[in-house]
């Protein structure tokens, strides 16, 4: 039974997969349960198609933008974190674990809409705020994996032994920890990257037409030729694959 499940749930989860690589490389694919004929071009119209393109471009730059500032965030974040639920209890950190699930993208959207469509800040639809909101809305995935990984690491031993050596809390810092944390940052670094370059409630509030993102330009092409659609689907897909794989051999080698 249990190996049933487990088919199942492959079928459920592959299915959807299978039919966009299907459609993606079907000649016509209208009131059928399958595309007709074979062709490659769906893909050659997706590489000639400049918006496509540019917000291919603006989905790596976003998410870019939004790694490097995790890196300057999330670290600091998840040391003082980690000594202050030493101290005083694991509240603060808590919350940072919950706030993927608690706080909804289209609450953050809202709320950015709100701000900073004003006459006082008139930044909605610019790409530094969509920025911000990624860097906002993934920050605490990395985070929790540097917790996760702060956890793991006996972390007092070696602080101790550290300040017995005359280092101070910077120097500590700098050498200690930081190198300790490079496999879990890399690692949360590609997932951030992966959930900024798949993420669509947040974009589509926030993006303005010079700067769409790539699943808010990939949306409107499901109103057009299913093939191109399911084309496009599949590159955001091999992207979200790629970054995955490159997640777990940097989690194997750690």
């Amino acid at each position: 039974m249990v190996r049933g499940v487990a088919v199942a749930y492959g079928i459920y989860l592959l299915l959807p997969i299978a039919l966009l690589l299907i459609g993606s490389v079907g000649s016509s694919w209208t009131n059928s349960l399958l595309p007709t004929g074979l062709t490659g071009r769906w893909y050659l119209e997706l590489w000639d198609d400049p918006s496509f393109r540019r917000a291919f471009t603006t989905s790596l730059v976003v998410a870019l933008a939004s790694c490097v500032i995790n890196t300057l965030l999330a670290v600091p974040l998840a040391y003082s974190l980690y000594h202050g639920a030493r101290r005083r209890g694991s509240f603060a950190a808590k919350i940072v674990s919950a706030m993927p699930v608690a706080v909804p993208t289209i609450t953050l959207g809202f709320g950015y809409m709100i701000v900073f469509n004003t006459d006082l800040m008139p930044w909605l639809g610019s790409l530094p705020l969509l920025i911000a909101a990624h860097a906002v809305h993934t920050l605490p995935y990395l985070t929790n994996t540097l917790l996760a990984d702060l956890r793991h690491l006996n972390l007092a031993r070696l602080e101790s032994a550290a300040a017995t050596l005359g280092a101070r809390p910077l120097q500590s810092f700098l050498g200690i920890v930081v190198p300790n944390l490079r496999q879990s940052l890399i690692s949360g670094l590609v997932m951030v990257a992966a959930i900024s370059v798949g993420e669509f409630g947040l974009s589509n509030l926030l993006t303005s037409f010079q700067n769409r993102t790539y699943p808010v330009v990939l949306l409107q092409a499901f109103y057009g030729a299913t093939g191109f659609a399911c084309a496009a689907t599949v590159i955001l897909l091999l992207l979200a694959s790629t970054s995955a794989l490159v997640s777990s051999s940097v989690i194997k080698k750690s």
